[in-house]
């Protein structure tokens, strides 16, 4: 086989490319620590490391999702145990020291009224309580205070929770007057209230959303923000008594029996009874809310525990091995300056360098 000096220059040629290629390789990933920088180079990898990302990016924003709403039901339960340490220092300490005969007087039962009205105000500014500009108590209606302690046409003192009255149903209008076409009757108003406090606010955190043509969310998909503050401080009427189950207007009227010149000391017994059934549900609430922040915190643990999986798969595909990439760079090195030097030997002596 004849061999032409062509030939081989032809060689030389190709082969240094590929050696001066393979340098240019391996000193880019060592520079950009990556396997592939176009998905030319590694498709199937490209394909993996791009899938890795958006689980990676979607984990990340359920993780963030998950702090705000633990943030938000901590406002709740602070709020709500506000709430239950006023209602125990009013039921344990002044119900109980106006019941006692050595302070049965009219002066100083008036002082324990004005400590009951005073505590009904704060008891509706803890309801108002807000985090970040929404309101954590008005269920699914967070840009509007829920709570408003107001008086009726005929002076009598009620508690509007989204414009509907927390013991009756009745709905009012926007101007405080009652819209007496829509309160007209009762089993409606008794609907409106029951309406309001099972109202949600769901919030997907990755528990696979699930959409029913037929139902809607699928509630156990799904993580409910909500709770009406109505469910926390008591709606309706007591068939029983006919009183208001709620707290704030309980207050209001055993600071007007503590006001009374007779003191009915049965009814007032009575009705601070039906005060700690309120705050019961009160305590009901905290404990749930506690439950709650506890499944929040292990959702977080689970995203947390997620987010360094979806890292450790990204980097074993799409990062190198530093200390492996930087021998290939030095092995493609050496190659490429051996290349080099065969170069200054490739024209051998030939037959025509001695002729005469």
């Amino acid at each position: 086989m004849r061999i032409t000096t062509n030939a081989i220059l032809r060689n030389y040629k190709s082969n240094l490319g590929t050696s001066l290629s393979n340098l240019d390789m391996a000193r880019t990933k060592v520079m950009t620590q990556r396997k592939f920088n176009s998905t030319a180079e590694d498709p199937s990898s490209a394909l993996r490391a791009a899938v890795l990302q958006r689980k990676y990016a979607r984990n990340e924003d359920y993780r963030t999702l998950v702090q705000d709403v633990q943030s938000f039901q901590d406002s709740q339960e602070d709020a709500a145990m506000q709430i239950n340490t006023l209602a125990k220092t009013l039921s344990k300490q002044y119900g109980l020291e106006a019941l006692n005969g050595t302070n049965g007087s009219k002066e100083t039962r008036e002082t324990y009224a004005d400590a009951w009205r005073g505590a009904q105000e704060s008891m509706v500014l803890s309801l108002n309580a807000s985090y970040e500009g929404k309101y954590v108590f008005a269920g699914s209606d967070g840009m509007n205070a829920p709570f408003k302690l107001t008086k009726d046409a005929n002076g009598k003192q009620i508690l509007l929770y989204r414009n509907v009255d927390v013991t009756t149903g009745e709905l009012y209008k926007e101007d405080g007057t009652l819209d007496t076409a829509a309160s007209a009757d009762s089993d409606t108003n008794k609907k409106r209230l029951e309406q309001l406090s099972n109202d949600t606010l769901f919030v997907d955190l990755g528990f696979g959303l699930n959409i029913d043509d037929n139902t809607g969310i699928d509630p156990s998909s799904v993580f409910n923000t909500s709770l009406p503050g109505i469910n926390v401080v008591g709606f309706g009427t007591n068939t029983e008594t006919g009183n208001s189950k709620n707290m704030i207007i309980l207050m209001g009227q055993i600071a007007d029996m503590l006001d009374a010149e007779e003191f009915d000391y049965e009814g007032y017994r009575d009705m601070l009874a039906e005060f700690d059934e309120g705050r019961d549900t009160v305590l009901e609430k905290v404990t749930m809310l506690g439950t709650q922040t506890e499944f929040l915190t292990t959702t977080k643990d689970r995203l947390d525990t997620a987010m360094i999986n979806l890292s450790t798969q990204i980097d074993n595909v799409v990062n190198v091995d530093m200390a492996e990439a930087i021998m290939n760079f030095s092995w493609a090195q050496y190659a490429y300056n051996a290349a080099l030097k065969v170069g200054n030997n490739i024209l051998t002596p030939s037959f025509i360098d001695f002729m005469s």
